[in-house]
């Protein structure tokens, strides 16, 4: 089911009206409730794959309790690499099967042995790559003692099912999410109103935003053979804001609509874009997962509690290692290995006294960010591509102009999608986004700054959002990108 679809505005209210006015009463009714809705929500795609969100979730929860009971530590060890097999495994044969297997046939070819390979035809589950770093977050910090395994079933078949953040995140810990599940929650307004205004706010980054911004993305990277320079550019710069509004659009309806029943999601994102580095960047770029490796495979390496040469080994370890969770391709693992190389590059000069020179300058500082920018969005060609081939051709012709100005400004107005005029609406709507974007970094504009207006003032922004929605979305895309992942 989808947030941006006529069914989940059917599904929506009904759950919200048996949540508080039906089982409120009750947490074991709620909580129960909560698992149920999210079994449906997951099982509109297909409901074959709940079986699977069922199997890890048994697996997990009798782990969890045998780890409590269990003093001796080579049998808890033992515990908890059965859970990361277990996990691992369904993760690693439904999303790199064929990846490793077309490999394996490739490299055999390459040295003249060439075999008949066996691929299977695999549908990717939605959201496997979300809930099972989820529920192996659990097990891990309930091996090292961080965290008391629950005994309460039904509670934590929500915290791993729970349907506004189950498809694409944020990937929550048992530790914020978790204990929610077992306080009574009370119904308050104010979180509907949080809620109500997150959810517009997401649907329009996604359907107004990142929907129109995909015609003219899809246009050029589908067929990049037909294009030149100045086109890879516009395309580029325009996928940069187009995954950012879908991502964190679909973050936001997640945290709003989460926020409606009373709970409290961690933030998945904190203005990406203004950020003055990479290791900055990836403090505010889907900070969930980014978290998720510091803790659980970062620091397990060493961190940067090593010496300088395992210190850059570890840095792009965790970086082709996320580039590889986010797509069986080789073009993710290049990307991610690009964060990791800039990293690199940003912890040694960190150790010269010149870069801090003039660091508070607001020019610097602009510089900076745009600099960060432009870095982040040559990565994301290689996110984009759709094979290494196109992205290494659109890489190495990025800056070739040999077109003339006029040609390339025709070809956008032809080709590209959508007539000139539409096109120069998409920069204008990704410039209002960055004046939103910066009011939010000011703190001059927040969802409590709405609430405190004047109904008059509050409910003109409610209708202006939704009109937009209405209006001038774009719903011949429907999916968000990350559902890939």
């Amino acid at each position: 089911m989808l947030f941006n679809s006529l069914d989940f505005a059917i599904f929506l209210p009904i759950v919200f009206i048996l949540y508080w006015f039906v089982t409120q009463r009750n947490l074991k009714w709620q909580n129960a409730l909560v698992v149920i809705a999210s079994y449906v929500f997951y099982g509109w795609w297909d409901w074959r794959f709940l079986s699977l969100i069922i199997f890890s979730t048994l697996v997990d929860y009798t782990i969890g309790r045998k780890l409590q009971s269990e003093s001796n530590n080579s049998k808890r060890k033992l515990l908890l690499w059965s859970s990361i097999l277990i996990n691992l495994g369904f993760l690693g044969f439904f999303k790199y099967y064929n990846f490793f297997i077309e490999n394996f046939v490739q490299a055999f070819s390459f040295f003249g042995a060439p075999i008949q390979p066996n691929t299977l035809n695999i549908i990717l589950p939605v959201g496997i790559s979300f809930y099972t770093f989820q529920t192996l977050s659990y097990t891990i910090d309930v091996y090292r003692k961080q965290l008391e395994p629950t005994k309460d079933i039904a509670a934590f078949a929500a915290f791993v099912s729970f349907f506004p953040q189950l498809v694409a995140g944020p990937i929550e810990r048992a530790s914020n999410l978790l204990p929610q599940f077992y306080k009574k929650r009370h119904f308050k307004f104010i979180n509907v109103q949080f809620g109500f205004i997150r959810i517009l706010w997401g649907l329009f980054k996604k359907v107004v935003i990142a929907d129109r911004l995909a015609i003219v993305v899809n246009t050029v990277y589908n067929s990049p053979e037909d294009y030149g320079g100045l086109h890879y550019i516009l395309a580029t710069v325009l996928f940069a804001f187009q995954i950012y509004c879908d991502f964190s659009g679909y973050s936001d309806i997640a945290i709003g609509t989460a926020r409606m029943f009373g709970f409290r999601l961690m933030e998945n994102f904190r203005t990406p874009y203004f950020s003055k580095s990479i290791g900055e960047f990836w403090k505010r770029w889907h900070i969930s997962l980014s978290t998720w490796f510091r803790d659980y495979l970062y620091i397990p390496l060493g961190g940067n509690q090593v010496g300088r040469a395992r210190l850059y080994s570890n840095l792009m370890i965790v970086f082709v290692v996320s580039g590889f969770w986010h797509g069986a391709k080789w073009t993710f693992i290049i990307w991610g290995a690009v964060h990791g190389f800039i990293l690199i590059i940003e912890n040694v000069l960190s150790k010269r006294k010149w870069v801090l020179r003039n660091s508070k300058s607001r020019l610097l500082g602009f510089v900076k960010v745009l600099l960060i920018f432009c870095i982040t969005a040559f990565a994301w060609i290689f996110f984009r591509a759709n094979t290494t081939s196109d992205a290494f051709s659109i890489a190495s012709e990025l800056f070739d102009f040999s077109q003339s100005f006029a040609t390339n400004l025709r070809g956008m107005t032809l080709y590209m999608g959508m007539p000139l005029w539409k096109l120069i609406a998409c920069f204008a709507l990704v410039a209002w986004l960055i004046i939103i974007e910066h009011l939010i970094i000011k703190k001059k504009i927040s969802e409590l700054f709405i609430i405190k207006q004047k109904p008059i003032v509050r409910w003109s922004i409610y209708t202006g959002l939704i009109l937009s929605v209405l209006l001038f979305g774009s719903f011949e895309i429907d999916q968000f990108i990350y559902f890939q992942f």
